[in-house]
């Protein structure tokens, strides 16, 4: 069967730079001023909106006229060719180079340096807390960076993003002798993971796709459970169609149940991620189903936030380290494009190093960083706790090693047995990890035992997900139900009589351990 024509992209981009564009001026929208206390208590109180007017009613209102032209952002190869003219409008649906590569969205960079750091630092700072549309969203707070060219009628967000960057006093006090551990939240969000940024941009795109009259029933994708949750979601918000390819029995009944639950269409599929990935990928080419999956790289645009976010948590501050755990190994690229940006457009004057942390039953990306990046080789995953990352052959391999190659990054795995202990450790602090976190905080261990992460540096620890998605796995651990495996740090209920002597006595042996 012939591939579709109506996913063929146009030769070239639509738009091209012309060098003597007048220097636009800011627009009356992003201009910020700073006020002085008196003057902002003497101002006029702010009023509330007409009770039939909702939020997004609200900003067609109080916001100027949609600026065609000021930002714009457009597809490029990856790693292509500066002098390359090949180049594709973001309302193409195209997902691949003519030569078959991967490609990137490239901003204008040009356009957005009219502005300096400190413009940017604080245009982003207003918008925190906010319910204003979209800027209420930790990803839309950043929409000039992000896909410029929406128009906010055409935005599907539940305010993603802002999520709590975790001092991890205890745990960093207790197992690792460090003062300045945080671990970034993502999965304290509306799926409960760190998908939902990336979903909002590309729901939001297909979204105005739509409207554009482009003939696109749906959206689908593979996914090891937490992509097809955010996916499902934004989906039923926006009335779009969702078509998701699982594997079987390799994702936690939690996750499996959130697109069932959003409306989802599920295929339940007898293969592994990479199967799936394959078979939607074949699926797309031929149908008009958009493909949500990180080979799109509109997902990473509002993935990249999470890096622009940290900084901003830290008032500005790079922090040492930033520790991601890594399958398909978008994120990875996706935090280096957020600092890195930060960098260029004079936000910040460095990044932090980088470390992508694998499960060693799936690491193919530890192998080709241990081997001296020589040669890439994919692996066949076996079964891994970290579910979402049990991907054998990561479609972005070659955005992953361009980040860490350009940070001086560092790949780290983590075994089974020890993903479990970290993600017990954490959770015995306060925390409720995921085992996917685990894995980052395995790194941790490992990088602090070798000295190379010092006591005092400041290091930043991606959460991916929430805990309460892999629930049983705990239970497992801590029921002593995993086979060879010591479960260290268990838990379990003690099992007592039902008379008071025999509480007592249990109590009284607890009280006695932990007084010492």
């Amino acid at each position: 069967m012939a591939s579709s024509t109506l996913f063929q992209p146009l030769p070239f981009c639509l738009k091209t730079p012309n060098p003597n564009k007048p220097k636009p001026q800011p627009h009356r929208r992003f201009i910020i001023r700073a006020q002085s206390p008196s003057a902002s208590a003497s101002a006029a109180k702010p009023q509330r909106r007409p009770a039939d007017e909702n939020i997004r009613d609200e900003a067609r209102r109080v916001n100027a006229p949609h600026e065609h032209g000021l930002f714009s952002a457009k597809y490029v190869p990856f790693n292509g060719d500066p002098s390359s003219p090949e180049c594709y409008s973001l309302d193409e649906i195209v997902y691949r180079s003519q030569s078959g590569g991967l490609l990137d969205v490239q901003h204008d960079m040009e356009a957005l340096k009219r502005f300096d750091g400190q413009y940017w630092r604080s245009l982003f700072d207003s918008r925190v807390g906010k319910t204003t549309w979209p800027y209420g969203s930790g990803v839309w707070s950043k929409k000039e960076w992000v896909l410029p060219e929406i128009h906010h009628d055409d935005i599907i967000s539940a305010f993603e993003g802002n999520s709590n960057l975790f001092w991890a006093e205890r745990f960093g006090k207790h197992f690792l002798a460090m003062n300045d551990l945080w671990v970034k939240h993502c999965g304290i969000s509306h799926t409960g993971s760190f998908k939902d940024l990336g979903m909002t941009v590309l729901v939001s795109q297909v979204n105005r796709l739509r409207k554009m009259n482009r003939p696109l029933v749906g959206v689908g994708c593979a996914s090891t459970g937490d992509t097809s949750a955010a996916l499902s979601a934004y989906c039923a918000s926006a009335g779009i169609p969702s078509i998701v390819f699982l594997p079987s029995n390799r994702i936690s009944l939690a996750q499996l149940v959130q697109p069932i639950a959003n409306g989802a269409f599920v295929l339940s599929i007898d293969t592994d991620f990479d199967g799936c990935m394959q078979l939607i990928r074949e699926v797309t080419a031929e149908l008009p189903i958009y493909l949500a999956n990180s080979l799109n790289s509109l997902r990473l645009e509002g993935q990249k936030t999470a890096a622009i976010e940290i900084l901003q948590q830290f008032d500005w501050q790079v922090p040492d380290w930033v520790i991601v755990p890594g399958g398909n190994l978008g994120n990875i690229y996706a935090f280096y494009k957020g600092f890195q940006m930060c960098k260029e457009l004079g936000l910040v004057d460095k990044i932090p190093r980088l470390v992508c942390a694998q499960a060693a039953n799936a690491d193919p990306l530890y192998l080709y960083f241990k081997s001296g990046w020589k040669e890439f080789k994919p692996v066949k995953p076996t079964t891994t706790f970290a579910s979402a990352i049990q991907i054998g052959d990561p479609v972005s391999i070659d955005r992953a090693v361009h980040a860490l190659k350009s940070c001086d990054g560092i790949v780290e795995e983590a075994t089974e047995e020890e993903l479990m202990d970290a993600m017990a450790q954490a959770d015995s602090t306060g925390m409720f990890i995921c085992p996917h976190t685990g894995v980052a905080l395995t790194a941790l261990f490992k990088l602090r035992n070798s000295g190379v992460i010092k006591a005092t540096d400041r290091t930043v620890v991606v959460s991916t997900a929430h805990g309460l998605k892999f629930t049983q796995s705990k239970i497992d651990y801590h029921s002593r139900d995993i086979k060879d495996m010591a479960c260290r740090y268990a838990n379990p209920p003690m099992q007592v009589k039902a008379d008071f002597g025999s509480v007592m006595d249990v109590l009284k042996t607890y009280l006695q351990s932990k007084a010492h």
